[in-house]
């Protein structure tokens, strides 16, 4: 669950800094109260707070504008509800009657198991302490796919981090011209691994790795994040620009790191 989803205060004031943020700088306390549907002295108490934390400046008569902070907490607070909402439509809605899921271990038709994400991928065993469960529909072996109807609870699921290395194009250098000791270094975690651009490709091969993906990198990276898996994109850098936007795009937080030799 996201944060400003959790508690009406939090909720409450990201709809009036984006009734702020669209109606600066002649906007007032009342028409935001009737909006929202909550009554002026509320309205009030939550823009004394915002002005406080500075969030919101005001003028002294009553016309208020939102801050550079402001800002970022408003587009911090809406990548997360834009992360939420593709979960629910994704994950949730799309398959609200069964689940798909990999056996933990051999289960019989109708039994409750809890449900784990690891990798990427939707577990279902008889793990104890687990927040989310569900009831297997036929029985599986370990191993085989299982069908998981009556979910309750909450998955957990943290966010994959992005590593992004920028290589330099081959009018540079290209591979020939990369730190090959710190791209070892980087992808030898276990994370997912993908190559953008032929010298990205070729840099890897010298280092005795095939990418994991090479056409679709860009998505990939994205949905892996979404999904709680890490990964290293190595990328040429003319194409770091375009990579760092998508990811922005999505509200994904990534590294930058200048694989370029010295």
């Amino acid at each position: 669950m996201v944060d400003v989803l959790q508690s009406k205060r939090d909720s409450s004031r990201f709809q009036i800094l984006v009734e702020i943020a669209a109606n600066q700088p002649n906007v007032r306390q009342k028409e935001v109260a009737d909006r929202l549907g909550v009554t002026p002295q509320a309205i009030s108490e939550y823009i004394k707070d915002l002005v406080a934390d500075g969030l919101v400046i005001s003028d002294g008569r009553m016309r208020y504008r939102i801050t550079k902070e402001g800002v970022e907490w408003l587009l911090e607070s809406a990548a997360e509800l834009k992360r939420y909402a593709r979960f629910v439509m994704e994950e949730i809605i799309s398959h609200v009657s069964v689940w798909g899921a990999i056996a933990d271990e051999d289960l019989e038709e109708g039994e409750t198991v809890s449900l784990e994400m690891r990798d990427g991928l939707l577990y279902a065993g008889r793990r104890e302490g687990e927040s989310a469960t569900g009831v297997t529909i036929a029985e599986a072996r370990a191993g085989e796919d299982v069908g998981i109807s009556n979910l309750k609870g909450l998955i957990s699921l943290t966010e994959g981090k992005i590593t992004v290395c920028k290589v330099p194009r081959v009018q540079m250098g290209g591979s020939r011209n990369v730190n090959l000791a710190a791209l070892t270094n980087l992808i030898s975690n276990g994370k997912m691994v993908g190559a953008l651009g032929i010298e990205s490709l070729v840099a890897l091969r010298k280092v005795g790795r095939e990418p994991d993906v090479f056409f679709g990198a860009k998505e990939s990276a994205v949905e892996s994040a979404f999904h709680g898996v890490s990964s290293v994109i190595i990328c040429v850098d003319e194409q770091v620009p375009n990579l760092m936007g998508r990811l922005e795009a999505e509200g994904l937080k990534y590294e930058l790191v200048d694989l370029t030799a010295s």
